[in-house]
């Protein structure tokens, strides 16, 4: 835990903007942080949350990556244009490169999955408020060899770039040890079309097998 000192911290109680596309996770964390900070507000979609935001001027949002109408990423850059001083913190169940990476460009200032204790939740909100950057122990190594150049971002953008959403579905389950019969249970498609996207991936990624695409997911952090 870093030392924070009463000045960097904003005076009072934190206020805080909630968004999430779930209102039974928007009330679970409402309820386990409630006592520490000021809900000001909530957010299901890009519009909601960036017509919050902008009228409650929060010190924090806590922010998930999947937003209908265009991802927290989105709610970030238009609220970013009108109001740069609001600080972000992106609180997802994925860990996923690209998730990362994109709230992470967009200005967020940290990256937090949602197995974090309601304790180390308000101690980030806490350090993001100050001006620290936060992140899940996982997301740091991957961060520092982001920016150290240890991973090649521009490289994982351009060549995710030339999936399709479907495709990069398909990818993360077989990266996963999913069979295909076990794929297309989950994504409720036929066998045949599990077996024609793992096909154009393997064909896009310039691929030769299960094993080489299993492999160039788990380098890229993407399971």
């Amino acid at each position: 835990m870093s030392e924070q000192t009463e000045a960097t911290i904003p005076a009072g109680r934190l206020r805080v903007v909630l968004v999430d596309d779930h209102a039974m996770f928007r009330a679970g964390v409402r309820h386990e942080i409630g006592s520490f900070c000021d809900i000001v507000g909530e957010g299901q979609d890009v519009a909601s949350s960036v017509e919050t935001i902008l009228a409650t001027k929060p010190d924090v949002v806590l922010l998930d990556v999947h937003l209908p109408g265009g991802g927290g990423a989105e709610v970030i850059k238009q609220v970013s244009a009108k109001e740069p001083d609001v600080k972000f913190l992106a609180l997802s169940v994925s860990d996923a490169a690209e998730d990362v990476i994109g709230v992470i460009r967009a200005g967020a200032r940290g990256y937090v999955t949602k197995s974090i204790s309601s304790e180390e939740l308000v101690e980030g909100m806490q350090r993001v408020a100050s001006g620290d950057a936060v992140f899940s122990p996982r997301l740091a190594g991957f961060v520092l060899d982001a920016f150290s150049g240890s991973v090649d971002i521009s490289a994982i953008d351009e060549e995710l770039d030339r999936l399709s959403t479907r495709e990069r579905e398909v990818l993360k389950l077989i990266a996963r040890g999913y069979s295909y019969k076990e794929v297309a249970r989950e994504l409720f498609i036929s066998i045949k079309t599990v077996e024609t996207h793992v096909s154009s991936v393997l064909r896009k990624l310039q691929l030769s097998n299960r094993h080489q695409l299993t492999k160039w997911a788990t380098d890229r952090h993407l399971v």
